[in-house]
């Protein structure tokens, strides 16, 4: 499976996700592909820090750049079970090549409505991949959300959605929670810090069902 995780919003938690579902796939016996689209480099810096601690599973990252990304995907994806894809927050050459390589791609937004008032381009980028790609399935997760369950920002976001057929919300909601970014500064998914974390555990193996539709 190719598995995406983009979007044209910076600072929203893609390589976040990105290197979580690679830790769990693994961990659960899967042989996955970190593939690291984006100049910053922080999923192949994730991965070469847990390298360097010999944390197992031991997690493969490679970075894709430039006008082969879709050809050099698809034959990637003959050789690995899963390929999970961090693409960087903007429109990029990258990002559009991606889309038309995946069959799935998950958007994180920030729960507020200025963030998920941007997913207007997202819906069209994705539309245009369809034509070339029609297998391709967009979802929003939405993400970095308030874990005052008082605050209903995340609700709100959720009933914006319905302005962009193009895109539907996987249902799971990821709260800010200091725990992950304490394991991604350590090289580490959050089902692999200590102490744990349950409330982020849930939280990210509700996502992870959803993408690779298990149980």
């Amino acid at each position: 499976m190719i598995v995406l995780i983009g979007g044209e919003k910076g600072g929203t938690g893609k390589t976040t996700l990105a290197t979580n579902l690679a830790q769990m796939r693994a961990a659960r016996g899967h042989d996955v592909l970190l593939v690291d689209t984006d100049k910053q480099e922080s999923a192949s810096s994730w991965a070469s820090l847990r390298a360097e601690e010999g944390i197992d599973p031991t997690i493969t990252a490679v970075q894709k750049l430039g006008k082969n990304i879709t050809r050099d995907l698809l034959d990637l994806a003959k050789r690995y079970d899963d390929l999970v894809i961090d693409a960087g927050g903007r429109d990029s050459f990258e990002l559009r090549a991606a889309l038309v390589a995946t069959e799935q791609i998950f958007i994180p937004v920030q729960a507020s409505q200025f963030d998920v008032w941007t997913l207007g381009n997202m819906a069209e980028l994705v539309e245009q991949a369809q034509v070339l790609n029609p297998r391709l399935r967009a979802f929003v997760v939405l993400n970095r959300a308030s874990p005052n369950p008082s605050v209903s920002e995340a609700k709100e976001a959720e009933s914006l959605l319905d302005d962009f057929p193009a895109l539907t919300f996987c249902g799971v909601t990821l709260r800010d929670r200091i725990a992950f970014r304490k394991a991604s500064s350590a090289g580490q998914g959050v089902e692999e810090l200590h102490p744990k974390d349950p409330k982020a555990i849930d939280e990210i193996t509700q996502l992870y069902e959803i993408v690779f539709n298990e149980k």
